[in-house]
């Protein structure tokens, strides 16, 4: 078995499209998956899987949600791998220490340097950012609430993708790390 994470977007922010963890984390087990563990209540499930395509559980895993739930939540299966990378080539590790400051965001493909370079050009303010292959590295200094930059961010890639803070991504490697160990 191989451990995955699933990170949902779009779900139990701003009190909508509530879904709870504890229903969550059965509904993953209802499918068949082991180990199933949930972190914070913006859909991030670390799991175990015999399958080791990511297309193809994402694929399973978004036709279930939407069956089960009723709207669509855009769900990004990485591995314990893909993981590893992005703990290890963060480009800011002085930022490291306070993970508030210091985000990823998961995209679903490498954006194109056409893209980057439009983000670049918008990137105007204390903000900094890199991308990775299909990893986007963000720091706030003011915090991400505070950050036009990441506002606009998603509208301007326009390469769909889900954030996560420093935090977030180290419990997350470290889940899936004992998961996939």
């Amino acid at each position: 078995m191989s451990g995955f994470v699933a990170l949902f977007s779009g779900i139990n922010v701003g009190g909508n499209r509530i879904v709870r963890m504890a229903e969550l984390r059965a509904f993953f087990e209802e499918l068949g998956f082991a180990d199933v563990a949930s972190y914070v209540q913006s859909g991030n499930v670390v799991f175990s899987s015999t399958q080791a395509d990511v297309v193809s559980l994402t694929k399973t895993l978004q036709d279930a949600f939407e069956k089960r739930w009723g709207f669509h939540s855009r769900i990004m299966v990485r591995d314990a791998t893909w993981f590893a990378r992005l703990v290890a080539d963060n480009p800011y590790p002085e930022i490291a220490e306070d993970p508030t400051k210091l985000h990823a965001m998961a995209l679903e493909r490498e954006p194109t340097p056409e893209e980057i370079g439009r983000l670049a050009e918008k990137c105007t303010g204390p903000e900094r950012f890199e991308v990775k292959g299909d990893i986007l590295y963000l720091h706030a200094p003011d915090g991400l609430g505070k950050s036009k930059f990441a506002e606009i961010l998603p509208r301007t890639l326009k390469v769909p993708g889900t954030m996560r803070n420093w935090r977030s991504v180290l419990a997350l490697a470290e889940m899936i790390g004992r998961a996939s160990g």
